[in-house]
């Protein structure tokens, strides 16, 4: 699959938002563009471009009839009337942001964008099995088994066929009763394939509509409707379940929309009585997230942490996620060894949401190798995010809940202790931990008692 450099959509940033924030400009390149601006009238065309608010209403049928009618003109014309539409700076409040939900059919239109493309994308070898193709009343074709004729009389050519055999009239008297599929013209490589640049054209178009898509995500007024949009949770999960493979700003725009709206969504959708374009299940789901959690892209490991985390606060995801659990906590504790800050600060917010599920989370995850070690390493360093220290300790402090978990933390005594002396900001956290490991009943360590004063 070609890849092509001069995608649209912009990157993603790791900041610890309720949304996932987008790039800044730097300063050089504000300057570059202002700079071309006098030589290439068209640079005009950026995110400081102002949209009347009266634009959407005004042509919001004429948008999605573009869309639909798949003309190169239309088409362009529409995608970046709607990047435009769609684009919201960093922290800017718009009044003037147009929600979905005022353009009826838009999100539809957008979705049979990209199903255009991935319908072109994917090899069709892999996509079809092999079967014999009838061409009027012949059963010799030239496609599938070449050369093989089953009513052929030539031993040489067709060995595998004996001449004048009663099994082999059957089978032609059988092949040619047989009827052919309806519209089995449309199933078929050849004479109308798209050449290299048609593919191009719709590569480009497709990871422009899978920006407008993303862009909208960060539209709270848009949350509960693409929520609880059965073919967008498909095609959004399927392009995650298809990353290496498919184009990759489309799988990057593909999970910053579904970890936008991850609060509202409920993975018991894929078994309900909606309408289904793409065979995904709950259980398929996460398989798809799980494929993205183990990725060496940053960007990719980090929004699939951020993604579970988000999701396993609704119970009723539990059940597609909790399945997985021993996995999860392993890749999550790799995470917080890496160097990346972003990195250690997604790790800790997946595992502060799965250590507050039940008892089961807690023990898993105490007994994950080097999982408390590196949590107290995070809390040393410590992270340049208070928040993320802040949830590290809540984490340790989740985890001494449970009294299965004495014997392993007491091997840690130590070290807690000397955040709690050294470290006022989580005194009263590593307080209460050093409680609890010390003033149970059945400890051994009774003298500690007398060392905290309790």
């Amino acid at each position: 699959m070609q890849k092509q450099q001069g995608k649209h959509g912009g990157g993603a940033s790791a900041t610890p938002a309720a949304k996932r924030g987008r790039a800044t400009v730097s300063g050089n390149s504000a300057a570059a563009a202002s700079a071309d601006t006098a030589a290439a009238p068209s640079s005009l065309l950026g995110p400081s471009l102002q949209v009347h608010s009266t634009f959407a209403d005004q042509n919001n049928k004429r948008i999605v009839l573009a869309l639909q009618s798949g003309l190169k003109s239309e088409l362009t014309w529409a995608l970046n009337a709607l990047t435009l539409l769609s684009f919201k700076e960093k922290e800017e409040v718009r009044k003037d942001a147009t929600p979905l939900a005022k353009i009826p059919g838009l999100l539809d239109a957008l979705l049979q964008v990209i199903d255009d493309w991935r319908d072109i994308a994917q090899p069709r070898d892999f996509l079809k099995t092999q079967r014999e193709r009838l061409l009027a009343n012949t059963v010799v074709t030239g496609f599938g088994n070449e050369y093989e004729a089953l009513n052929s009389n030539d031993a040489v050519s067709n060995p595998r066929v004996v001449p004048s055999s009663p099994v082999t009239e059957v089978s032609v008297q059988k092949n040619r009763n047989r009827t052919r599929p309806p519209l089995w013209w449309l199933d078929e490589d050849g004479l109308f394939n798209l050449d290299d640049e048609g593919r191009a054209e719709n590569q480009q178009c497709a990871v422009a509509a899978s920006n407008i898509i993303r862009n909208f995500s960060f539209m709270p007024e848009n949350e509960v409707i693409m929520a609880q949009h059965r073919h967008l949770l498909e095609m959004v999960f399927q392009c995650v379940e298809d990353h290496i493979r498919e184009d990759e700003e489309l799988v990057t725009n593909a999970l910053e929309t579904v970890v936008n709206l991850a609060p509202l969504l409920d993975l018991r959708i894929f078994s309900s009585l909606k309408p289904s374009f793409i065979k995904i299940t709950g259980k398929r789901a996460v398989q798809a997230i799980m494929g993205m959690l183990g990725s060496s892209v940053k960007a990719w490991h980090c929004a699939a942490a951020e993604l579970l985390g988000r999701l396993i606060i609704n119970p009723d995801n539990e059940p597609f996620i909790l399945p997985f659990g021993p996995q999860i906590y392993k890749r999550l504790v790799e995470l917080l060894s890496f160097p990346a800050i972003d990195a250690q600060a997604a790790a800790v917010g997946a595992l502060y949401n799965l250590a507050e599920v039940n008892m089961d989370c807690r023990l898993k995850l105490a007994s994950e190798r080097w999982a408390v070690d590196r949590l107290l390493k995070v809390i040393k360093a410590p992270h340049p995010v208070p928040e993320v220290c802040r949830k590290a300790a809540i984490i340790l402090e989740s985890l001494v809940s449970e009294p299965q978990n004495k014997a392993l933390l007491l091997a840690y005594e130590n070290a807690f202790a000397e955040i709690l002396f050294s470290d006022g900001r989580y005194s009263d956290t590593f307080g209460r931990i050093l409680y609890e490991l010390t003033s149970r009943q059945g400890n051994k360590v009774v003298t500690a008692r007398g060392v905290w004063g309790m």
